[in-house]
């Protein structure tokens, strides 16, 4: 009995001052920077404690990911995905510093300096820090989609990417115009699509004083109606806009699909009209002015 207590004993003896022993004595193996108060000890153990806390919160980040989009589109996935790489990286520098204070070490400094750099950085770059929120902003809430129809600057373009930190969109020229994110935050936007598809525009005209208006009216309708692109409903409407200098002002509204094509529907009606008109002896006048002149006796 006493013998077997013997052998328990070296045995317990063996496993906490050898084995452990060792295990302990290379994890403190490392590297000692300064002198002093402010001298930093970098270790196996500490850069090992480093890195399986973040093989940690990898995890826990990847299943709150797989939570969150478990019920999303695939377009909505990938947005998501760029904002969660950003909150990703914040987290990682969030862990280092958590775990190096768990260490011991005195992380005010580093703290201090962070704080001092990213003031510096925020002064740099705080375009592309716009840039970033606004492009947060944009996925979480869905203000714009892909295949959304804007204007920005009196350019109209279809979305076709939003990223993190920009958004393409392509011009009714096929010219890509890369639009930073905090355009849409700071910039009035007009979006033609957000709520529906169909876009109300319009042709304006002027006719002669003396013409029939109702025969304008009738043909402004004809030309909307047999004109490709221009819905059946809503119905086309016209409109009596005014009595202007040199002529009675008109306006033909109508409804189409794809407001990204309308400069050629509004020329190909523009085109119909005027030769409607020649063919009634509808008459669009030019500008006139009337000028008297009075002679003064000397």
């Amino acid at each position: 009995m006493i013998q077997q207590e013997n052998v328990s004993e070296k045995i317990e003896e063996v496993v906490t001052n050898d084995i452990w022993g060792s295990i302990k004595d290379f994890l403190q193996l490392g590297a000692n920077f300064g002198e002093g108060d402010k001298q930093v000890n970098v270790t196996i153990g500490l850069l090992l404690l480093i890195i399986i806390s973040f093989f940690i919160a990898s995890f826990i980040l990847k299943w709150i990911r797989r939570l969150y989009t478990r019920k999303m589109q695939e377009s909505d996935k990938r947005k998501f995905i760029s904002v969660f790489k950003f909150i990703k990286y914040v987290t990682y520098i969030v862990v280092v510093f958590v775990v190096l204070s768990v260490a011991g070490f005195n992380i005010t400094p580093f703290l201090a300096a962070s704080a001092a750099l990213l003031v510096g950085l925020g002064l740099a770059l705080q375009d592309l820090f716009k840039d970033i929120i606004g492009g947060i902003f944009i996925i979480l809430d869905k203000s714009l989609l892909v295949g959304d129809i804007i204007e920005l600057n009196s350019k109209v373009g279809r979305v076709i990417d939003i990223k993190l930190r920009t958004t393409r969109a392509i011009t009714r020229d096929d010219k890509i115009i890369i639009i930073p994110n905090h355009k849409f935050i700071t910039d009035t936007i007009y979006n033609y699509t957000q709520n529906h598809r169909t876009t109300r525009e319009y042709v304006k005209v002027g006719v002669a004083y003396g013409s029939d208006t109702n025969l304008v009216k009738d043909l402004l309708l004809q030309s909307a109606e047999k004109q490709k692109g221009v819905l059946k409903s809503p119905k086309p409407f016209v409109l009596f806009e005014d009595f202007g200098d040199s002529a009675l002002i008109f306006s033909i509204y109508f409804y189409i699909g794809d407001s990204f094509v309308d400069p050629r529907i509004k020329s190909e009606m523009r085109f119909r009209i005027d030769q409607l008109f020649r063919e009634n002896q509808i008459t669009i006048p030019f500008p006139q002015r009337d000028v008297h002149l009075f002679q003064t006796k000397k």
